[in-house]
């Protein structure tokens, strides 16, 4: 059974229920119409009895006739073979029958169905037959009265022996085998069309099974599910619900492949771009330091303390990826999240200016603010919008040349704050613009030292405010970057 399928497990549980369901059908039909036959039979003779006791003069002062008795009993037998006549003693014991030797299974009557019968009972009232222990029939009585006082009864058998044996003959007539065969064609029917119903009803969810084991992580296949899943089938149908929902599954476990696939790569290059930034600083690093040692004593001061400056440059720089690493690190673990305050973004804005402000113009920058008037305060996380605003406008000082101007505007933007950080520089190629927040860019073509996961940290920090970074389109050369924060 268990190896079955699901439609196969229905149609035999319809076959089986149609079949019981049959039977007791078939069975029921024939108990109701043999109880209305014993109805209308005894309701038609409930008289017969009464008329036998009043009208024979079946006993006199000395007791029972018995001439009379049997005179009786041949008439009633000749008109009507199928009753049976008895007479009874008070206490139910058989005085009188017209029975053949040997007959006789009971030689006493309960009169406990007689008493119902004459008190009135529901039709039909079933009694014991004196020929058969095991069964009972209807029947007819009367109360025999002689001076007034009751003498003993007349109990008639309405469906006798005779009548017994002509029933069983007639059983295999042509009216019960047209009935039998009428309740089987119909059960017959019932189980074809049942049968076609589950297979109909099946076909939906043996589809999905079908598709559900080709399942192999493909969108398509989920997405022509759902596309058919809706116009054929009513919205309250189960199996409808339930291809919706597995399209709805396979749709998201593809976006999910997708993204798995996608984060992967971009571990990848960023493995490979911080295995790039790292190696080149080292090497530099271990060039300069062992150049410093094999030619120590032949180089003076100056180019001592060169080489040293170089060295201190190439270790900050590996120091400084270093910790942008372990920062991106603590950003993607979900163990870092921001603490949410209310602060005045603009005053944020000129803090950090002022930090880079030295570093500009050292190397010929300028920046710029221009903050609209009527800035509302935002919530955030101060310390990490601190770190944005520094990735943002360090990127923008040292991967740019010099002359570049650097701008950073502030306004308001229905229920947020917009920040664009843009400058006028070498701009960002568009064949780099792709995955830009979400690896290291590696941009070599601006400076050798450039490189760093400045732009990384950006997205992850203000993706755990509900943000996000996008590059703009600059009018003129140069970059733009714009994000917005909701306002307190």
């Amino acid at each position: 059974m268990s190896r079955l399928t699901l439609t196969q497990r229905l149609s035999i549980v319809f076959a089986v229920l149609l079949l019981a369901c049959s039977g007791a059908s078939v069975w029921l039909q024939i108990e109701a119409s043999a109880r209305h036959e014993q109805e209308v039979v005894q309701r038609l003779s409930l008289g017969l009895a009464g008329h036998i006791a009043g009208t024979a003069q079946l006993m006199d002062a000395d007791g029972w006739r018995p001439d009379a008795v049997r005179d009786l009993f041949g008439m009633l037998m000749a008109v009507n073979p199928s009753v049976e006549l008895y007479l009874l003693s008070n206490d139910g014991r058989i005085v009188g029958n017209a029975a053949p030797d040997g007959r006789l299974k009971r030689d006493r009557v309960d009169l406990g169905p007689v008493r119902r019968l004459l008190a009135g009972a529901p039709l039909p009232v079933l009694g014991d037959d004196p020929r058969n222990a095991d069964v009972r029939k209807v029947f007819s009585a009367a109360p025999v009265r002689i001076g007034g006082r009751d003498a003993g009864y007349v109990y008639v058998v309405l469906q006798g022996e005779a009548r017994d044996e002509l029933a069983a003959r007639l059983a295999a007539s042509s009216a019960l085998q047209t009935t039998l065969w009428a309740m089987a064609i119909v059960a017959l029917f019932g189980l074809i069309m049942g049968l076609i119903a589950f297979r109909l009803i099946t076909r939906p969810l043996r589809a999905l099974t079908q598709t559900v084991r080709s399942f192999d992580g493909n969108g398509e296949r989920a997405a022509s599910l759902a596309a058919g899943s809706g116009a054929d089938e009513p919205r309250g149908d189960e199996i409808a619900v339930l291809r919706a929902a597995f399209a709805q599954m396979g749709r998201r476990i593809a976006e999910q492949w997708r993204e798995l696939t996608q984060q992967d790569q971009q571990r990848r290059d960023l493995i490979a771009n911080i295995s790039h930034d790292l190696r080149t600083p080292l090497t530099s690093l271990h060039g300069y330091l062992e150049t410093l040692r094999i030619k120590d004593g032949a180089l003076d001061a100056a180019d001592r303390r060169r080489y040293l400056d170089i060295a201190l440059g190439q270790s900050r720089k590996v120091g400084r990826l270093a910790q942008e690493l372990f920062e991106l690190a603590r950003l993607e673990s979900g163990l870092v999240q921001p603490e949410i305050e209310p602060f005045a973004l603009p005053d944020l804005v000129q803090d950090v200016v002022q930090k880079f402000e030295l570093a500009a113009d050292a190397r010929g920058q300028r920046v710029a603010i221009d903050i609209a008037p009527a800035v509302p305060a935002v919530r955030a996380d101060l310390g990490m919008i601190e770190r944005v605003l520094t990735n943002l406008l360090d990127n923008a000082i040292r991967h740019n040349p010099p002359g570049t101007r650097v701008a950073i505007r502030v306004s308001s933007l229905p229920g947020a704050v917009g920040v664009e950080v843009s400058d006028t520089g070498t701009g960002i190629p568009a064949e780099m613009r792709d995955g830009l927040f979400a690896r290291a860019p590696a941009l070599r073509h601006r400076a050798r030292e450039s490189g760093g996961l400045g732009l990384v940290i950006v997205q992850r920090i203000l993706q755990l405010h509900g943000s996000e970074i996008r590059l703009a389109d600059a009018p003129g050369p140069g970059a733009a970057f714009r994000f917005a924060l909701a306002t307190a």
